[in-house]
C-alpha cells in the first residue's frame, strides 16, 4: 500500500501499473507498426469479410489528379450504436480494445482482428481516410481521419441511395506506392488470404482504372502432387492443418504458415526452429495452418514464441519424419531417372560413333544390326539373300508403320574416318537425315566425289560407295552430296591410306550389344569403374573422388561416365593390343562419342 507524500520527500511507491505517458505517442507508433503496405489492404479486406460480405470491390484510380484506393463490400458495415447510426466514435476512441476480441468470446468464429488497430495502418498507404456506412434509417454516414492528426470526424453523407456495407477510401496515396497495380494487388491477396477466399465463398474483384484492366482474386494454386494420408499434427490448443503438394526441387517453393486462413510469413523457414528440412526442401509447397498461434500486434508478420508455439513445433515432428521419407524416394526416383536419362545419352552417342568409325573393327558393341542399312543393303552386283530381304521388308514395313521421315536436313558419311591399306577396297554409306533424326530414303539422289587424293569410285551415284585406295600412302577426302528436291546436303569422310601394316584385331564373338550401368559406392579405392562381362555392366565407382567432382554439373558428369564407358569397352572390345594401342583406340572412341554427347 503506498503512501502519501509531502512535496520534496521521495516516493514510498513500490508497486504500481504501467500506464501510457503520451497517448498520441503511442498511437502513432501502432499507426506506423504495419511496415507492409499490402499487407494493410489485405486487412482493410478481411473486415469486409469478417463483417459476413460476399463481394468485395477494390478500385485503383484517380479524382481531380490525386491517386486513391476504394474498397467496397457488401458486408453488414460498421455497428451501430443505441441510436441506429453507425459507431464511428466507438471506432476512433477505442483504439486497442478491438469489437471483434468481444464477438470471438461469445463464439463468433473466423474473425481474425483482435488488436483494434487494423484501421490506422491506412497512415502507411495515404495520407486521409474516408469510412462510410449505412445506419438503421438507411441514410449514409461518414468518419473521415488524417494521418498525423489525432481528430476524426464523422457526419451523415448526401446520397441518393445508400448502399449497404462499407466503403473505404483512402487518398492521396503515398508516393512510394502509387506504383502498385491491380495485378500485384491480386498476386498478394491471392496467397495471402487463400484459404479465407475459399472458406468464405467471398468474390474480390479489382478494377484498375489507371490499367484499365480488371482482375479476379482467386485462392492460389499450388503445383505438384498433393500428398494424401500425411500424419495429423494436433495440439492440446488445437489441430494444425496441413495442405502440402511435392514438385520439383525449386528454391522458389515454399510452405507458408497460415492462421485461420490468412498467411502469417511466406516462408515458414524464416521462423525461428523450422530452418530446416524438409520446409528446406525446396520440393514442398503449400499451407501449414495453426489457428491457435499468437501473432505479434502491429505487423502480423511474426509469431510470438510462447506455450503454443513451442507445443506447434513439437506437433510437427511426425510430419517431418513422413515428409523427410517421400522426399528422400522422390530424389532416390529423380536419380534414377537422371541414370535412365544418362544411359540413354550415352548409348544414343556411341551408336552415332558407330556410324562415323570403320564397322570392322568396333563390331562387338553389335550397334549396326537391322538400324544399319548398309549390313544388309544390296551391294553392287550381290543379290540378297531370301532370310535378308524378308528382314529388310520387315524393317521397312515398321518403319513405315511407326515412323515418317521428314524432310532431309542433314548427312553424314559412314564411317566418317578410317585407315585403309594401299591397293584396296572399302565401302562407305551416306546416312541422311530428317530434323527429328529418322532415315530419310524417299526421293535422294546421290553424288560421290573424291575431293582430295588419288582414289577411284565405284557406284558414285548409289547410296553406297565402293573406294579403291592408289598404290600410295595418302590422305583421302570422300565427299558426297545428298539432295532431296530443291535441298541439298554434304558430308566428307577422311581416309589415312597406309602402307604399314596394320595390327590385325582380335576376333571377338561376345556381341551383345551396349552394355548398361550402375553405381557401386567406393570411397577412398582407386578404380573409377569396371565391366562385370556376366551382367554385361559397367559399373562406376561413385565414391571416387574423380566422380563427386565431376557430379557438380549434369553435362561434367555426363562426359565422364561417357569416357569410363569408351575406356571399358575399348580394353574389352581389343583383347590383346598394347597399351599404346588401346590409348589410341580410346581417343578415337571418346572423339566420335562425346561430339554426339547431349
Amino acid at each position: 500500500m503506498s503512501k502519501n507524500n509531502s512535496p520534496g520527500q521521495p516516493s514510498n511507491e513500490t508497486s504500481g501499473k504501467l500506464r501510457i505517458g503520451d497517448h498520441w505517442n503511442a498511437i502513432s507508433i501502432i499507426a506506423l507498426s504495419q511496415s507492409n503496405p499490402l499487407k494493410a489492404v489485405a486487412e482493410f479486406v478481411e473486415n469486409s469479410i469478417d463483417a459476413h460480405a460476399q463481394t468485395v470491390t477494390i478500385i485503383r484510380g484517380k479524382e481531380k489528379g490525386q491517386p486513391y484506393l476504394r474498397i467496397l463490400d457488401d458486408g453488414n458495415g460498421v455497428p451501430t450504436d443505441e441510436h441506429g447510426v453507425p459507431d464511428f466514435k466507438y471506432v476512433a476512441t477505442h483504439i486497442c480494445d478491438s469489437i471483434k476480441r468481444e464477438m470471438k468470446a461469445h463464439g463468433e468464429q473466423g474473425l481474425q482482428g483482435e488488436f483494434g488497430i487494423g484501421l490506422l495502418s491506412f497512415w502507411t498507404v495515404g495520407e486521409e481516410l474516408s469510412m462510410v456506412s449505412t445506419g438503421k434509417d438507411g441514410k449514409s454516414y461518414e468518419m473521415r481521419m488524417s494521418k498525423g492528426d489525432p481528430s476524426y470526424h464523422f457526419a451523415p453523407r448526401r446520397t441518393l441511395v445508400a448502399d449497404r456495407g462499407t466503403q473505404l477510401t483512402i487518398k492521396p496515396l503515398l508516393p512510394g506506392i502509387r506504383h502498385f497495380s491491380g495485378e500485384k494487388l491480386q498476386w498478394y491477396l491471392a496467397s495471402e488470404l487463400r484459404d479465407r477466399i475459399r472458406n468464405s465463398g467471398v468474390e474480390i474483384r479489382i478494377i484498375d482504372r489507371q490499367a484499365r484492366a480488371e482482375y479476379l482474386v482467386e485462392p492460389q494454386a499450388f503445383s505438384g502432387r498433393q500428398l494424401p494420408h500425411l500424419p495429423q499434427p494436433t495440439t492440446r490448443h488445437g489441430d494444425i492443418y496441413v495442405e502440402l503438394y511435392l514438385g520439383e526441387p525449386n528454391s522458389e517453393n515454399h510452405v507458408g504458415l497460415y492462421r485461420s486462413g490468412t498467411r502469417v510469413i511466406e516462408r515458414l523457414t524464416d521462423i525461428e526452429g523450422m530452418a530446416k528440412p524438409p520446409w528446406s526442401s525446396g520440393y514442398l509447397q503449400g499451407v501449414v495452418d495453426a489457428p491457435f498461434l499468437h501473432l505479434t500486434p502491429g505487423t502480423r508478420l511474426g509469431v510470438i514464441q510462447d506455450e503454443a508455439y513451442v507445443d506447434f513445433l513439437d506437433a510437427l515432428a511426425p510430419l517431418e519424419a513422413a515428409l523427410d521419407e517421400i522426399i528422400a524416394e522422390q530424389k532416390q526416383a529423380e536419380q534414377d531417372e537422371v541414370n535412365r536419362d544418362t544411359l540413354r545419352s550415352i548409348q544414343r552417342a556411341f551408336k552415332e560413333a558407330m556410324l562415323a568409325l570403320p564397322e570392322e573393327e568396333y563390331d562387338w558393341f553389335e550397334v549396326y544390326g537391322v538400324a544399319n542399312r548398309g549390313k544388309h543393303a544390296k551391294r553392287p552386283g550381290t543379290p540378297l539373300t531370301d532370310s535378308a530381304a524378308s528382314q529388310a521388308n520387315e524393317v521397312r514395313e515398321q518403319k513405315s508403320f511407326f515412323e515418317h521421315a521428314g524432310p532431309l536436313n542433314s548427312v553424314r558419311v559412314s564411317p566418317s574416318t578410317c585407315v585403309v591399306p594401299v591397293r584396296e577396297q572399302k565401302t562407305f554409306r551416306a546416312v541422311p537425315r530428317d530434323r527429328a533424326g529418322r532415315l530419310v530414303e524417299d526421293g535422294l539422289r546421290f553424288r560421290w566425289e573424291v575431293a582430295e587424293g588419288r582414289a577411284t569410285l565405284e557406284d558414285d551415284d548409289k547410296e553406297i560407295v565402293t573406294l579403291t585406295t592408289s598404290d600410295d600412302p595418302e590422305l583421302v577426302r570422300l565427299r558426297v552430296t545428298v539432295g532431296q528436291e530443291r535441298a541439298e546436303y554434304t558430308a566428307e569422310a577422311l581416309i589415312t591410306v597406309t602402307d604399314s601394316l596394320l595390327p590385325e584385331k582380335p576376333k571377338s564373338n561376345d556381341q551383345r550389344g551396349l552394355p548398361d550401368y550402375t553405381f557401386q559406392k567406393a570411397p577412398g579405392e582407386l578404380w573409377r569403374s569396371r565391366y562385370d562381362t556376366d551382367n554385361n555392366l559397367v559399373i562406376v565407382n561413385n565414391g571416387h573422388r574423380d566422380f563427386v567432382y565431376a557430379s557438380r554439373q549434369k553435362t561434367l558428369k555426363l562426359r565422364y561416365v561417357c569416357r569410363l564407358f569408351a575406356k571399358e569397352l575399348v580394353f574389352h572390345n581389343f583383347p590383346g593390343y598394347s597399351p599404346e594401342q588401346l590409348l589410341e583406340r580410346m581417343i578415337e572412341l571418346s572423339l566420335y562419342t562425346e561430339e554426339n554427347l547431349r
